[in-house]
């Protein structure tokens, strides 16, 4: 009985070493989950897009759609998350659209129709790209432009946000730090201790000086509520919290009245208020009685 017991117990901790050298190994494929298939393109949701094509510094190709608006209040960044690509987020681009916003989304490198494949540096480096095909190629200001990231792309675009100076940055569904998701995901495995990825996004947005818009759902299955709460705490200055509805994958799915609700409250904040850095301390979009600190919806 002893052997038998001696020889699970080897068995399970044989097992357990192979899964932590192939999380070591391989851990790029737990993090990053590209397509390459266009399955649609804006027109499908009744948007004017235009194609568009840019370089990184290190050279990578990189493959995105503009979506003007006619008079356009401000122009979105949107920096998508690690699954899918552009193609997926079209609810996304119509409603945005829809309170007279105009868009960039771009691919990330090795999603869809991008060059290379997917790293943290590289992601920077494709934000960054993006960011400069907006000020530089179509002209248009910093302050004119808000950061949307969803889910991975908010640790991208708070680093962005630490770089340059845009009007605002929104937070949809995103985590503090890869390191901290991954020990939530992977318990009994040194996740948090073996990955190389980082993305320490609670720790950098401490350090944007813009309007914070963070949106969380207390049933995302994906990034834990917690999560979201602790980015709104750590946002310095001028910050609200929309709490939406529906799973990690549902932002403009479920719910929408009130996420665009809060989103609109976002965008007129900042253009009541001027350009960014001369906001007033922040807010808490509440929908809790008795709270005091900012505006927090349902």
């Amino acid at each position: 009985m002893r052997e038998i017991l001696l020889s699970a117990l080897g068995a399970a901790f044989t097992a357990w070493a192979i899964l932590v050298a192939a999380m070591s190994l391989f851990q790029s494929s737990f993090i990053f989950f590209p397509s390459r298939e266009i399955i649609a393109t804006p027109t499908q949701a009744g948007l004017v897009y235009e194609p568009i094509e840019v370089r990184a510094e290190d050279g990578v190709r990189l493959s995105g759609w503009y979506v003007p608006a006619a008079e356009a209040r401000l122009t979105v960044l949107f920096l998508h998350g690690n699954a899918g690509n552009i193609s997926h987020r079209l609810m996304a681009l119509h409603a945005l659209h829809s309170l007279e916003l105009a868009v960039l989304i771009l691919d990330y490198r090795g999603y869809g129709e991008s060059s290379g494949s997917p790293s943290e540096q590289g992601t920077y480096r494709d934000a960054l790209a993006a960011w400069e095909y907006l000020t530089r190629t179509l002209g248009i200001a910093a302050d004119r432009i808000v950061l949307f990231g969803e889910s991975l792309g908010g640790a991208v675009a708070t680093w962005l946000a630490t770089r340059e100076h845009p009007a605002g940055l929104i937070l949809e569904s995103s985590f503090t730090t890869m390191r901290e998701l991954a020990g939530h995901f992977y318990p009994f495995f040194p996740a948090r201790w073996l990955l190389r990825v980082d993305y320490p996004t609670i720790e950098r947005l401490s350090r944007v000086r813009c309007p914070v818009l963070v949106i969380h759902s207390p049933d995302d299955e994906i990034v834990p509520f917690e999560h979201g709460e602790r980015l709104f705490a750590a946002a310095p200055g001028h910050k609200q919290f929309v709490k939406r509805q529906g799973g990690h994958n549902d932002a403009f799915l479920a719910g929408t009245e009130v996420l665009l609700a809060g989103i609109e409250r976002f965008i007129t904040s900042i253009q009541d208020d001027g350009p960014a850095g001369s906001r007033g301390p922040g807010q808490r979009l509440g929908s809790r009685p008795g709270k005091s600190m900012s505006q927090r919806d349902r």
